[in-house]
């Protein structure tokens, strides 16, 4: 049985200089942070939505109701957000509050002044280095900028549920939150690979994502069976299976832990987290100069990737025409970054 019990690497852990996002991101979510970013004053705009839910407000009730890491409280866990914005070169160290509460949650939360969020219930079920995963995923989150187009998620959320009376009324939010939904999924994919690259600890985060699904009793568990789960989920046995995988995960604000175990057990492995550690990766310096041409061509690359490698039926039937969509998708950006001359 392969080992899930605890331990500690006993090495120092490679720093990421200048290191940007989009070293880490998945394509999917990398695309769409770069149009995002492209659109003059789009952050801007949301900042400003994003001021009718008063951020200082929400620090303070933090501030007066849980308790604030640091060098006199939850020392630990402070030397853990200081050392994940070390590795990951995050320019300011967010604050850390710890919350009372048995669910096992963490968040980052904020525009102008990120911070983290933890819960009691994450720390009774999580060792030191699963914990340092665990809090350089929200480090990831707000080294991307997640926080601000979460923001656009929660406001149309909201708006939504007003909206609800009224016959159509949030019909065309609906969609749009839908294709929210999925970014923000594919974001979590992300903060799980910053995750591993502030810890450099494979099995600590797969340990966290075994632990967020079958609790403290690792000895029970076993790292091969876990992945065989999330082979089988992956295959399905027919189409109307895939159809209701793809159902359930609508009402997912996360991607289900077999398929995080999954992906960043294969992140893990592949040549990419290799070479960053060696220190080739993309610089923060340039990350005005990142086309969204070449991330929308790499996201359809990834899906493609995804496609082919799914036992899914239901992917099966969908597969052609995906690519048929992603190739004209592909096309589409071509033809406009040879009229405009760049992006």
């Amino acid at each position: 049985m392969p080992d899930v019990t605890s331990k500690t690497p006993d090495r120092a852990r490679t720093r990421f200089p200048g290191i940007s996002s989009r070293a880490y991101e998945h394509p999917a979510d990398r695309s769409a942070l770069v149009a995002l970013r492209s659109l003059t004053g789009f952050d801007t705009v949301l900042r400003r939505m994003s001021g009718l839910f008063s951020e200082r407000a929400i620090r303070l009730t933090y501030l007066a109701g849980s308790v604030r890491a640091g060098e006199n409280q939850f020392r630990h866990l402070h030397d853990l957000v200081r050392d994940a914005s070390y590795i990951l070169d995050l320019p300011e160290v967010p604050e850390l509050y710890v919350v009372q509460n048995p669910q096992p949650q963490a968040m980052a939360i904020g525009n102008d002044r990120p911070f983290l969020v933890v819960t009691t219930g994450l720390l009774d079920l999580h060792d030191d280095e699963e914990l340092r995963f665990i809090v350089a995923h929200e480090v990831g989150h707000i080294l991307s900028g997640h926080a601000v187009y979460r923001t656009m998620m929660m406001i149309l959320t909201q708006l939504g549920a007003r909206l609800a009376w009224v016959p159509l009324g949030n019909i065309g939010i609906a969609a749009i939150l839908m294709g929210l939904q999925e970014w923000s999924r594919k974001s979590e994919l992300s903060a799980d690979r910053a995750g591993l690259l502030a810890g450099q600890d494979p099995e600590a985060a797969k340990r966290a994502l075994m632990k967020m699904a079958g609790g403290t009793r690792l000895r029970e568990m076993n790292t091969e069976a876990f992945l065989a789960q999330a082979r089988e989920y992956d295959a399905a046995q027919d189409v109307r299976e895939g159809m209701l995988k793809f159902l359930n995960l609508l009402r997912q604000s996360h991607p289900f832990s077999v398929v995080r175990f999954a992906e960043i057990d294969r992140w893990a492995k592949g040549g990419e987290y290799a070479r960053i550690l060696g220190g080739d990766y993309p610089r923060r310096a340039d990350d005005a100069h990142a086309k969204v041409t070449d991330e929308v061509k790499n996201a359809a690359r990834a899906y493609r990737e995804s496609w082919s490698e799914s036992a899914d039926p239901f992917i099966g039937k969908l597969r052609s025409v995906a690519e048929g969509a992603a190739g004209a998708a592909e096309g589409l950006f071509d033809r406009l970054g040879r009229r405009g001359g760049s992006d």
